[in-house]
């Protein structure tokens, strides 16, 4: 991030104007674009790793970072939530079945600035109950 953004208090915290956001919205865009994008690879039989690895693959194409790869260890572009894991699922082998409700979470940077944006998804048909509860 650019350090000529806005200006420090006597505090030291950092007071930004209209003008010094143009790269937040850009990586929030960058990151509501990714779950666009992403949106057609959930399907039942495909795997959680294999749609992080499609978001790691984004991310990369836009020139930007994923926040979370390296995050204490965390070695994804995302956070993939299946069924009854309510945040934070970790992709994996797992194998999507018809009807499984996943939120997915990816945190990109941008010049300094975090875009971090979840969506709610359905593997096939949805079910009346999973329609319900998103």
């Amino acid at each position: 991030m650019k350090d000529h953004r806005g200006h420090l208090t006597k505090d030291g915290i950092r007071i930004y104007e209209q003008g010094d956001f143009a790269d937040m919205l850009a990586a929030g865009a960058l990151a509501a674009r990714i779950l666009d994008d992403v949106a057609s690879h959930v399907f039942p039989g495909q795997t959680t790793g294999a749609i992080d690895g499609l978001v790691t693959q984004m991310v990369e194409d836009a020139g930007a970072t994923s926040a979370t790869i390296g995050y204490k260890g965390y070695q994804h572009a995302s956070c993939i939530s299946v069924n009854h894991v309510v945040c934070h699922g970790i992709p994996g082998d797992k194998k999507l079945k018809e009807g499984d409700i996943l939120n997915i979470d990816v945190t990109v940077i941008v010049d300094g600035w975090f875009g971090d944006t979840s969506r709610m998804y359905v593997a096939g048909k949805l079910p009346r109950e999973a329609e319900r509860l998103i």
